[in-house]
């Protein structure tokens, strides 16, 4: 996706997930066990804040993290209209090869954040509008590049620090014309880009597939296939590198 795509849905969906909060604050998110939609709004103006931190220290990762003075109390709505705005104005101005900690050792640049931020408010507006029941499909190019996200840079790669006992196959995931083969060992998840041979198969439109791997859809909304052990494990492993 191109730069301009992700702020345009960075802006967008988080005037929703605002408009959502701010109409039941105090409402239950049936995504979020025992959150909120007032800790939703709370916890993405957080992330805000620590991204612009983490620009503003040009690589030095903020620590610790939140700040000790930050003030115990504020107003949920002001405060993410607030962080919502200069989250965009920093994005937007930015230059996206400045340094910047990331958690991604590969992408230390500022840039990194533009698409991490789109997919993180994107998923957060789903979870407060799913605080009423109608909440909308998150974008359908925002999702593919949502599901290859999730797969390549949050469960990919060595789990040799938390293994997963027991977390063995393969799964075929796939969206239209893309795939993706996620091959799964206790110490090691490698993933293929490409359709191929998988003990089972998840498939669906791209915005219930990525809802799924975030723990937020349920799979009656895909089309899931063959050994269903070894889908249950994906979804397992999926909790543990999403928390």
């Amino acid at each position: 996706m191109e730069r301009k795509r992700y702020l345009e849905l960075l802006a967008s969906d988080g005037a929703l997930l605002r408009a959502a909060a701010a109409a039941q604050l105090d409402a239950p998110v049936p995504s979020c066990a025992g959150w909120t939609v007032r800790d939703v709004l709370m916890h993405v103006a957080e992330v805000y804040e620590h991204k612009m931190a983490c620009i503003a220290l040009a690589g030095q990762k903020p620590a610790p993290w939140p700040p000790p003075d930050w003030a115990a109390e504020r107003d949920p709505v002001e405060w993410y209209d607030d962080a919502h705005g200069r989250v965009l104005d920093v994005l937007r101005t930015a230059d996206p090869r400045a340094p910047s900690w990331t958690w991604w050792p590969a992408e230390q640049t500022a840039g990194f954040w533009v698409r991490r931020m789109a997919q993180e408010t994107a998923v957060h507006r789903f979870d407060a509008q799913s605080a009423s029941g109608q909440p909308a499909a998150i974008d359908a190019e925002l999702a593919l590049d949502g599901i290859d996200e999730v797969l390549t840079m949050f469960l990919a790669g060595d789990w040799s620090d938390a293994p997963q006992p027991g977390s063995t196959g393969t799964v075929a995931v796939a969206t239209g014309t893309q795939a993706w083969r996620v091959m799964m060992t206790p110490q090691q998840v490698d993933l293929v880009h490409g359709d191929g041979d998988a003990q089972a198969r998840v498939t669906g439109a791209a915005s219930p597939l990525l809802l799924w791997l975030w723990g937020r859809a349920p799979s009656a909304q895909l089309d899931l296939a063959g050994d269903g052990g070894v889908i249950d494990r994906l979804r397992a492993r999926l909790a543990v590198a999403t928390q």
